[in-house]
């Protein structure tokens, strides 16, 4: 064995949720954050076109990023279906974190891989951050606002207009104890064919 299988197991198992309102107040540091880059980029990816980008937003670039999701959920939101506590946690939560990185999926120009194929490579180098993150025992958060799919957010983020914001993934250290998590077993989920 190449590894210690039983370490990445415990990694991959050991990832969870952990919304910003759980963080504490002690700051990542620029190095971590740049190992969970690194390994972000290591995902696979189609044709090796590496479709992701990154936005770090740290310090008042927090305040910034509030400010933009705020505005543009009250801009892009009709005033009827407008919701008091979604507003309240997307000021909220970049000014609980200590880091928000904002990941987009950048399209190849030429279109040879699909978009589909695209967003997958992206949705990889995610769960390499993910890992990452659990690996230094920082708590993160995958948040995907449907918001994030719009021109305004292209333009916050310099991104062309085929491209997309994937997503901003909140991350930060834990309060409390690390959280528990369950999942159904493979027997529910899978289907063995040997014919």
């Amino acid at each position: 064995m190449r590894f210690n299988l039983s370490e990445i197991t415990e990694v991959i198992r050991n990832r969870r949720t952990v919304y910003p309102e759980q963080f504490s107040e002690r700051k990542v540091q620029k190095d971590q954050i740049e190992l969970i880059l690194n390994n972000a980029i290591w995902a696979p990816t189609h044709g090796k076109t590496q479709p992701w980008r990154f936005t770090v937003f740290q310090e008042e670039g927090l305040t910034h990023l509030s400010d933009f999701l705020a505005n543009t959920y009250l801009s892009s939101t009709p005033a009827e279906k407008q919701n008091d506590m979604k507003l309240a946690k997307m000021l909220k939560r970049p000014l609980l974190s200590s880091v928000v990185i904002a990941v987009s999926m950048k399209r190849d120009v030429t279109n040879r891989i699909s978009e589909l194929d695209e967003i997958a490579a992206v949705a990889a180098s995610v769960q390499n951050m993910l890992l990452s993150c659990t690996a230094y025992g920082l708590g993160s958060f995958w948040s995907t606002p449907s918001l994030l799919l719009n021109s305004k957010t292209n333009d916050f983020l310099g991104l062309d207009e085929q491209d997309k914001c994937l997503g901003l993934i909140y991350i930060g250290y834990p309060a409390e104890e690390w959280p528990k998590g369950q999942r159904k077993p493979i027997e529910y989920l899978t289907e063995w064919r040997t014919q």
